[in-house]
């Protein structure tokens, strides 16, 4: 056998060669030799049976991966390993340990003849990838493959001082020397600081929140090295800041902005542009633009079918007076080139979008006026800072109130719309109101009602969540539920769903699954909200002390019989919850009382089939109320089944 360059204990994640195949992870010994990667089981320490060989020559990608999830400890470090269509994910130890091995990985493939150029920064999980959304395995990848810093951190092993001599009839690649300083402008990319940072030891730099750097060089994912306005240099960490849409061009001591706005090329990234809408479903889409109500309305939004673009556009040119939503894929040819109706054939998706808005060009309509579904709401990528500054918050509006809180519109920092939900004195206990938020911090899914901070300094006590325009899915339903579709109904279904799926994966029990406790947003979208009884639990079931409370009508039977619960217990729940959604807001069991309907569920009595409910629905929903919780399904499996029944992406 060759011999070792690396040996390390790590761990191994299941696969996943099927879409709904279970997750799991494994302690594997991992061995790297010029030639391959090998992993073997681990017995006490020492080497088993070899479970698996990687070739080096086959190698086309080595690169960490984003954490978009709460991940235990031992999961904080992963690296993916990409060859023959299959993806390998490792997690390190730490920092140092997966450093270790990037930098080892990527000198042994360097010369390899089809290395990646893009690679998925996200996990591939439960059927799609989790930076991009898509849904197919083998769908393009989403982000660029760093150029720069591959072997800054490498042992004395894998760096040399002088670059190695070509092969035998290979051109030595020319090296381009540094400028003599001062003898010509050198162009410099800035950003501007979204965060402050305080930096450490003399490598660092400190940098403050809404200031301008130049980027000297960008080492890796994590890192870049920065020059302040007064000429400090130091490192800082990447995920801090923001590129700005200027260039600078410096000579000596002096440096001058000089604005590329107007004369640099268009952004090619569908994202940088306000038309773009995401992975926004069909249904929601066609919301959207039914509320702007404007001739040529549209967005640009990924298939849900996994494969593109369609760009939905709205009319009132065609014979319904109250216009009509058409979808159009955008199709790739041979060669490349992108385009909506054949002879306009076109390099990116920002060109074909442009010329259209100017040109109907065998669409119903021009493209006129783009719909965006960004709000003033705090970005997605807000790292929250647990205690949050009361005089920074601005109260509008009473929303509504709860049996602990009342809940106030708000302004954030005069910025963001949020949603405060504030302690009426004497309800509950302040470590139970805390408890809540405690919770609700640690999570983070577009499903999720996304907490940001809290004030406890003084009273009353503020909890600081997203605001939801549409408010609560119960009053919703009863109030417009009447102008939704069975699409719109199976789609809420489909993101609740979603949402306990993760809490599921992480082993969360809700324990107020209903209608009450769900939020909807501008686009209908759907997210779970008040965790106030939520419970963490290792072994997946949670015993109520005696005497607790619990919803009856939404209660399983172990729940009214031993005060059980567990995920299983929560699917119950999400049965009624659809119930609810197919009967536009109706109090299940609405000729019963508490003690009525107790007797009713232990003799096996169940709700009716809506009318708005088709026999696959109710089938679903039936499948939830089985009286043993073993004969339940998972709320993955429901999702699966659910995705069935949304609306196809056929324009």
């Amino acid at each position: 056998m060759e011999k070792p360059l690396l040996e390390e204990v790590m761990l191994k994640r299941s696969q996943q060669k099927r879409k709904m195949s279970r997750v799991n992870y494994k302690e594997r010994i991992f061995v790297l030799t010029k030639t391959q990667l090998l992993y073997y089981n681990n017995k006490n320490g020492k080497k088993g049976a070899k479970k698996g060989v990687v070739e080096i020559q086959k190698i086309k990608c080595v690169e960490i991966v984003n954490l978009d999830e709460p991940t235990p400890v031992e999961r904080q470090y992963p690296i993916q390993i990409v060859y023959d269509e299959v993806i390998l994910y490792l997690f390190a130890k730490d920092e140092q340990s997966r450093t270790r091995w990037l930098n080892a990985l990527k000198y042994e493939i360097r010369n390899n003849q089809n290395l990646a150029q893009k690679y998925h920064c996200g996990f591939w999980k439960h059927g799609k990838w989790l930076c991009c959304k898509q849904t197919t395995k083998s769908a393009p990848c989403c982000k660029q493959v760093p150029k720069t810093g591959t072997f800054e951190n490498m042992g004395s092993k894998y760096r040399s001082s002088l670059p190695l001599p070509p092969l035998p009839g290979q051109q030595r690649k020319h090296i381009q020397l540094p400028d003599i300083p001062g003898q010509e402008k050198a162009s410099l990319k800035m950003v501007e600081a979204l965060y402050s940072y305080d930096g450490k030891g003399k490598t660092e730099i400190t940098v403050m929140k809404g200031k301008k750097y130049f980027v000297i060089e960008e080492t890796d994912h994590f890192w870049c090295k920065l020059k302040d306005m007064q000429g400090r240099e130091g490192y800082a960490p990447s995920s801090y800041f923001a590129v700005n849409c200027t260039k600078i061009e410096e000579s000596g001591e002096t440096s001058s902005i000089i604005s590329r706005t107007n004369s640099s090329k268009e952004s090619e990234n569908v994202e940088d542009y306000e038309w773009h809408a995401g992975s926004v479903a069909r249904t929601q889409a066609e919301q959207l633009l039914k509320e702007m109500d404007k001739e040529g309305g549209f967005i640009v939004r990924e298939s849900n079918q996994g494969n593109g673009y369609v760009v939905s556009v709205f009319t009132k040119a065609l014979e319904d007076k109250k216009g009509t939503i058409r979808h159009y894929h955008i199709n790739l040819t041979e060669e490349k080139k992108y385009f909506l109706a054949e002879d306009h054939l076109f390099d990116t998706i920002p060109e074909l979008i442009k010329y259209h808005q100017h040109n109907s060009g065998g669409l119903v309509t021009r493209l006129r006026q783009p719909v965006t579904i960004k709000t003033n709401k705090v970005p997605v990528s807000f790292d929250g800072e647990w205690e949050l500054k009361r005089k920074d918050i601005k109260l509008l509006k009473e929303l509504g109130s709860g049996q602990f809180g009342v809940v106030q519109l708000g302004m954030w920092k005069q910025k963001y719309n949020v949603a405060i939900k504030m302690i009426k004195e004497g309800s509950m206990s302040e470590d139970e109101f805390l408890e809540e938020a405690e919770i609700m911090m640690k999570l983070k899914h577009p499903n999720l009602v996304q907490l940001y901070g809290v004030c406890t300094k003084e009273y009353p006590i503020y909890i600081v969540t997203e605001f939801m325009s549409n408010g609560c899915l119960l009053s919703y339903l009863k109030s417009d539920g009447k102008t939704l579709n069975q699409f719109q109904f199976v789609e809420m279904c489909y993101d609740i769903t979603d949402a306990m799926t993760y809490l599921e994966d992480l082993q969360f029990i809700h324990r107020d699954l209903a209608a009450r406790n769900c939020l909807v947003d501008k686009t209908l979208t759907v997210k779970v909200s008040d965790f106030g009884m939520a419970r963490y639990v290792l072994d997946d079931q949670y015993t109520s002390s005696t005497g607790t409370k619990f919803p009856v009508k939404w209660s399983s039977p172990e729940i009214i019989s031993f005060s059980k619960f567990s995920s299983k217990s929560d699917v119950w729940a999400f049965g009624v919850l659809m119930w609810e959604i197919f009967t536009l807001g109706k109090m299940p069991y609405d000729l019963f009382n508490g003690c009525e309907v107790v007797q009713k569920i232990l003799s096996g009595y169940r709700l009716y089939r809506p009318q708005l409910a088709s026999d696959e629905i109710y089938c679903i929903m039936s499948s939830c109320w089985k009286e043993q919780p073993e004969d339940r399904p998972t709320f993955r499996q429901l999702m699966h089944r659910i995705q069935l029944l949304r609306e196809d992406d056929t324009p």
